[in-house]
């Protein structure tokens, strides 16, 4: 019973600073397009405010108007050190291949400050897209179904998918010369 009411403080003191948060309009604007979009599609929020539509593609997914592009989208979180070490090789493949390659990191941690997130991005340097939407748990989810990992996989999570196709997905910590192995590959098919 304890358990119920701790939830339900919590729920309602997020429904009150929601409500009170000076982007309630914006809050209210995503809201009402996810929910007139399909449930093929994500509509993910960058820490820029910019959107990004992740739309599912058969056994995988891409981001809408970034055709031929590698989309690697990485599950983590803040306080994950291995989450914390791959940041920085992230952001060098990002940087390194700009014109072909689109890195989008997303949370686990529901409610979480955008300011907690530029902190990550500042100390580890995270310097590729950071999405803090409702919808992040959604596509985990359905990534981490699609790939067939249940419920409780561990993170960092990282699944590669290029036209809609899934390249590889990598659990834990990852050496930054495999992943450059999979995007050279993906983008020479």
């Amino acid at each position: 019973m304890s358990k119920i009411s701790i939830l339900t403080t919590l729920l309602a003191a997020t429904l009150i600073f929601q409500a009170c948060s000076k982007d309630k309009n914006n809050e209210d604007t995503i809201k009402q397009a996810n929910s007139m979009l399909s449930t093929n599609e994500f509509v993910l929020t960058s820490l820029d405010n910019k959107q990004y539509i992740i739309q599912k593609d058969g056994d995988g997914f891409k981001v809408k108007g970034a055709d031929g592009k590698v989309l690697l989208l990485d599950i983590f979180a803040t306080w994950c050190p291995p989450c914390q070490a791959e940041a920085s090789p992230l952001a060098s493949l990002q940087k390194k291949y700009p014109n072909d390659l689109q890195v989008i990191g997303i949370t686990v941690e529901n409610n979480i400050p955008n300011s907690k997130l530029e902190d990550f991005r500042h100390e580890h340097g995270a310097n590729y897209t950071l999405v803090n939407s409702s919808e992040n748990s959604r596509i985990i989810d359905e990534i981490a179904k699609k790939l067939k990992l249940g419920r409780d996989f561990g993170i960092p999570l990282m699944a590669m998918y290029k036209d809609g196709k899934l390249v590889n997905y990598y659990q834990g910590a990852t050496e930054e010369e495999f992943i450059e192995s999979d995007i050279k590959k993906a983008l020479h098919k």
